[in-house]
């Protein structure tokens, strides 16, 4: 049993969350808001779940979710993500995370300016590209025939242990290289999203290994 830790409980947050307990692993949810205001939460998902700060959940935690906006990211515990695998499944968006220049020209990824703040940690981009509604309602276990696939960037060996985990909970993923080249699945690009059908349609579309990879193929900066 892996404990994951969930900073940032909202939409994407919690869909993991479901998903990390209903793969038995533990949870401990945090916001920004403090434990007390995830206390209905985690008594819904039941004993295996826990509430905490932003530090106890990164420090408590095996693998870390980061789910928040983007201007959030120097708030962010680094000390206690130091030497963590963690998943960052953020996307930049300047109508609520005001102009970040380094992202609005492309001299960095989103993903690369979280580094910045979390030296120390072994970062992993993945769980950006997919809505919360369709994240809890595609997943499927491995071997499924219409198993769905999500891309995943990273420059560590801890690509592989998010791997293992976001197959866990019922998905595979598609190599999309380095956190450089993450931009491939940033938001607005033919795999944010479109794969998995538009969001009125509730329950999504599996996107299969060859859809993700033609998505990726067609993408441009």
């Amino acid at each position: 049993m892996t404990t994951v830790g969930i900073v940032g409980s909202g939409h994407i947050g919690s869909a993991v969350a479901r998903l990390a307990i209903e793969a038995r692993h533990q949870v401990v949810l945090s916001n920004s808001r403090g434990p007390e205001t995830l206390a209905d939460m985690a008594a819904e998902l039941g004993p295996r779940t826990f509430a905490a700060t932003y530090e106890e959940a990164a420090e408590a935690s095996d693998i870390v979710v980061i789910t928040v906006p983007v201007k959030v990211f120097p708030d962010l515990p680094a000390a206690a993500l130091a030497g963590k695998i963690v998943i960052d499944t953020c996307n930049y968006g300047p109508e609520r995370d005001g102009h970040i220049p380094e992202l609005d020209s492309s001299s960095l990824t989103s993903s690369e300016l979280l580094f910045r703040y979390i030296l120390d940690a072994m970062l992993v981009k993945a769980l950006n590209n997919i809505c919360f509604k369709h994240l809890l309602s595609l997943a499927r276990p491995a071997g499924a025939v219409d198993r769905c696939y999500l891309p995943i960037a990273g420059d560590s060996a801890a690509k592989a242990t998010a791997t293992e985990s976001i197959d866990s909970i019922g998905y595979g993923v598609v190599d999309g290289g380095s956190l450089a080249d993450s931009w491939r699945q940033a938001t607005g690009t033919p795999v944010w999203g479109i794969p998995h059908g538009p969001t009125s349609n509730e329950r999504g579309e599996p996107a299969g290994e060859d859809a993700i990879r033609t998505a990726f193929g067609t993408a441009t900066r």
